[in-house]
């Protein structure tokens, strides 16, 4: 029986693997592979104790303690371990045929978003993509090339930075000119445009990923605790959330409806976050409410670093690594999640 599972497994991992060929990533530092390192910005992580759980324990510029969604992913369809940030120079078009990152930390839909911290914004990661297409067809051929771009799974994955960073955070900016409800939808304008151009550029399979549960990131928990005297969840917050993802998972059916040979998936994150959150002891968690860097409940980029004495010894106890990124094990379960729960859609 043991041996007939695992010709089963084998098989399906072949299957993934032929109708997937490559891992094409966008969005922000919940799956930037390291592409803030090669820009003048401070929102970027490529110093210890980021890393220290990657294969060779070194700062990859991933906002974790090892790897990111888009790299578990990536080794599920029977491709590379990781998936490599466009920007670094260690890599070329032989490498990135399989997959590549064109994400970025702290950015957003919204360009004022990136501007805040002066990263990469969505419409540059679609011009670096534009930039790949070429290169691929340099090194394949135009037609094996078309080939790839068309089968690959691409993802998308960010607007927390939207409301966090730049919506509840930056007086006199979006907060003067939208409610929040209109601010959804000017982001989901954005988004809209985003998914149709890449579109016509060929691409058939994407998974766009909603925002977490951000009320219970440790840093909104440490925030809410100053407002409130009360280290509980922002539920404001994961309202908001909530709300976003359902208007987003309606503009996916849309485009499906709408756009001939477009599969696109919403690929829920938010609830099984909440629960590792919620019931941290059910996934071989012992802390949710804090990350394990430093204290763990504002620290992130330059402020967790190997100076702070209070980072933890093992990170596979936390929920979080930072006040705001997962840890590498809860980037897995997640990761399988996505993949047993919507993987089917793209075969």
């Amino acid at each position: 029986m043991a041996y007939n599972i695992y010709i089963l497994m084998l098989c399906f991992i072949q299957a993934v693997a032929a109708k997937v060929p490559a891992i094409i990533v966008f969005g922000d530092s919940s799956v930037d592979t390291g592409n803030n390192n090669y820009i003048p910005t401070i929102a970027r992580c490529d110093f210890q104790p980021y890393g220290r759980d990657f294969p060779g324990g070194l700062p990859t510029g991933r906002f974790c303690n090892g790897r990111l969604p888009p790299d578990f992913l990536s080794e599920s369809f029977g491709l590379k371990p990781i998936v490599p940030a466009y920007l670094d120079p260690m890599y070329d078009i032989s490498y990135f045929a399989t997959g590549v990152c064109f994400a970025s930390a702290a950015t957003g839909y919204d360009n004022a978003t990136a501007d805040i911290l002066k990263v990469i914004p969505l419409w540059r990661e679609l011009e670096f993509y534009k930039d790949y297409q070429q290169k691929l067809r340099g090194y394949l051929g135009v037609e094996k090339a078309n080939e790839v771009l068309g089968e690959a799974l691409y993802t998308l994955s960010l607007g927390t930075n939207d409301f966090i960073e730049n919506y509840y955070t930056i007086p006199g900016g979006r907060q003067s000119q939208f409610t929040i409800q209109q601010y959804q939808d000017f982001l989901l304008g954005i988004a809209e445009n985003f998914l149709r151009q890449l579109y016509d550029l060929g691409a058939r399979k994407i998974s766009v990923t909603g925002i977490p549960p951000m009320g219970c990131l440790p840093a909104l928990r440490t925030t809410n605790f100053l407002d409130h005297h009360d280290c509980g969840c922002n539920e404001d917050y994961n309202n908001v959330a909530s709300e976003f993802n359902g208007k987003l998972n309606n503009l996916v059916a849309k485009l499906n409806k709408e756009l001939p040979g477009f599969r696109v998936v919403f690929a829920d994150g938010y609830h099984i976050l909440l629960q590792l959150i919620k019931k941290p002891s059910r996934f071989g968690f012992e802390v949710a409410e804090v990350g394990c860097c430093g204290s763990g409940t504002f620290e992130t980029a330059f402020l967790c670093n190997r100076h702070n004495p209070f980072t933890c010894t093992d990170a596979n106890k936390y929920v979080f690594w930072d006040s705001i990124h997962p840890s590498e094990k809860t980037n897995k379960i997640i990761a399988d999640y996505l993949l047993t729960t919507y993987l089917k859609m793209f075969l």
